[in-house]
């Protein structure tokens, strides 16, 4: 199964094997690692982000 994935710009790489999965996995590394960007990113930018 294809992964999607997303590196954020602090170098960590986030996937998953759903557009739902990885957006809850960056709202969550964003919550933990940043929270000042916590709920800054539509789900629409994260996955525009992806790759």
């Amino acid at each position: 199964m294809k992964k999607i994935r997303l590196r954020c710009p602090c170098g960590v790489l986030l996937t998953s094997s759903d557009e739902d999965g990885l957006v809850e996995t960056a709202q969550e590394h964003l919550a933990q690692e940043h929270p000042k960007l916590a709920g800054e990113y539509s789900r629409e930018q994260i996955l525009s982000m992806s790759f």
